[in-house]
């Protein structure tokens, strides 16, 4: 891999990967277009996700301050009231328990932690079906399709009202199978996750702000898996320097479609990428088949 080449895979992760048109779908595309051979198997689509996970964390500081602090408190409750029932099991008088979920912070750290298990479970089972979906361009352009279809229906949704006090953990169990299926290259996971939360009925905002939010512990989890296995010797120390560059152009341009992101669904503008979507699907479906490229 060329410098070049690593600097415009991470600008294509950091425009992929928060707007809604599927960062794992374009880097398989421009991986069979470019025939890139990676050494390191899948270790730089993790670096590049965890570039811009940064931007995330740059993004929703405040939010995610407060959170990593509530979920510290549940822990503390939790034990507090283990050995709350310790105590009641030898004494007569029962003394009460503190309730766990007391404020809208710790509730949206509940929601997050339901999200994650089934994005969880179906990243492990599928991750071989995954990496076999992203040398087939025609799975990437059907699924690119199936992402445009999906943001068309999510632009009309009617405007939703629900927060963290009004999200039952119904809805973020289905947040997370939607955010599962999105490991397949060319669903799109912003998309999937955002049209997933206005279909349940979120504020625009709120419905933003989550799906990134959600996202941090499913990219951790996921460079946890691919990282287990990589050796540094396997890359060479000036390809490695390819890949920091490529990380700093992921984050620096995700940071940028953050912001972006925000402005456009509030004004509900995704339309603008189902038609981009459609458009990109239909061109890898004609490569696949050799009538262009």
């Amino acid at each position: 891999m060329s410098l070049l080449q690593a600097i415009i895979l991470g600008i294509v992760q950091g425009l992929t990967e928060f707007l809604p048109v599927s960062s794992s779908g374009h880097l398989a595309i421009m991986k069979n277009v470019f025939h890139l051979e990676l050494d390191s198997g899948l270790i730089y689509d993790v670096l590049l996700h965890i570039a811009t996970l940064i931007a995330v964390f740059v993004c929703f500081w405040p939010d995610i301050r407060r959170l990593i602090a509530e979920g510290f408190r549940i822990l503390g409750d939790l034990f507090c009231n283990l050995g709350q029932y310790v105590r009641n099991l030898f004494s007569m008088e029962k003394r009460p328990y503190r309730r766990i979920v007391s404020t809208s912070y710790r509730r949206f750290v509940m929601l997050v932690i339901v999200s994650t298990i089934p994005t969880g479970l179906m990243g492990y089972l599928g991750a071989d079906l995954v990496e076999r979906a992203g040398e087939s361009m025609l799975f990437v352009g059907l699924a690119l399709i199936t992402t445009a279809v999906m943001l068309f229906i999510a632009d009309r949704c009617a405007p939703g009202t629900k927060k963290p006090a009004g999200v039952s953990y119904l809805n973020a169990a289905g947040i997370g199978v939607a955010q599962g299926f999105a490991t397949l290259p060319g669903i799109s996971r912003s998309g999937t996750t955002i049209a997933a939360c206005l279909f349940s009925g979120f504020d625009r905002n709120f419905a933003v702000k989550y799906s990134f939010i959600m996202s941090i512990p499913a990219i951790l989890g996921a460079a946890v898996l691919e990282l287990k296995d990589f050796s540094a010797a396997r890359v060479p120390r000036q390809e490695m320097l390819y890949y920091v560059a490529g990380m700093v152009a992921a984050m620096l341009v995700g940071f940028i479609c953050i912001r972006l992101v925000q402005l456009l669904v509030k004004n509900k503008k995704f339309k603008i990428f189902g038609v981009y979507c459609m458009i990109a699907g239909a061109l890898a479906i004609l490569f696949q088949f050799g009538i262009i490229g």
